[in-house]
């Protein structure tokens, strides 16, 4: 097999399925707004993964090496918007089926993998670590965004539900607004556990 699939297939699981900014967003817009109006966003987050897996098994991490610059600045932004993420978190409240402010939609959650770093780096180390040489372009690029893409389809509800059900047990009490602010210190911790500590995805 060109791709190891399996192999590949547990390190996408334990990537996809481990805190981390992406996680902690989904976790938050689940808590604040519910799973099912949260949909759009986490169909975003699953979907915006592919607009880096297809530029970087076509090529694009060359531009890494001829411009470095590129990428620590997408580095930044990626920070940047996901602690923009957590301060929205941090000064919301509870009020699942209600009605009220709009959840985040699709677009929101298509440019969460775009702008996050690890996200390139779990995905470029897919490419190098489980792909064999002389694998068709197509074939292994093909390969990597089906297994990533089924894994997201499987865990990103599983995190953006669990923090519906956390907010089920708050929502209306003392504690709603320690639960939000403590979802927005985390995801802003696990960013900078990110950018300097070699977090997950």
């Amino acid at each position: 097999m060109s791709v190891a699939i399996g192999s590949f297939l547990v390190f996408a699981a334990s990537q996809v399925g481990t805190p981390g900014p992406a996680n902690m967003a989904l976790l938050a817009t689940g808590a604040r707004y519910g799973l099912r109006a949260a949909l759009p966003f986490v169909a975003g987050v699953a979907l915006g993964k592919q607009l880096v897996i297809w530029p970087v098994g076509f090529g694009l991490m060359q531009l890494a090496d001829r411009a470095p610059w590129v990428f620590e600045t997408l580095k930044w932004l990626s920070a940047a918007y996901i602690c923009w993420l957590a301060w929205r978190v941090a000064n919301a409240r509870l009020s699942i089926g209600t009605g009220g402010a709009q959840a985040p939609g699709f677009l929101a959650g298509l440019i969460v993998h775009p702008l996050n770093p690890k996200a390139w780096a779990m995905i470029t180390a897919g490419f190098t670590g489980f792909v064999n040489p002389g694998t068709p372009t197509l074939q292994a690029t093909a390969v990597i965004a089906i297994c990533l893409l089924s894994c997201q389809i499987v865990l990103h509800p599983v995190w953006t539900f669990g923090g519906e059900r956390i907010a089920r047990a708050v929502a209306g009490r003392p504690e709603e607004k320690y639960l939000m602010w403590t979802l927005a210190f985390l995801t802003v911790a696990s960013v900078f556990y990110v950018l300097f500590g070699g977090g997950k995805v």
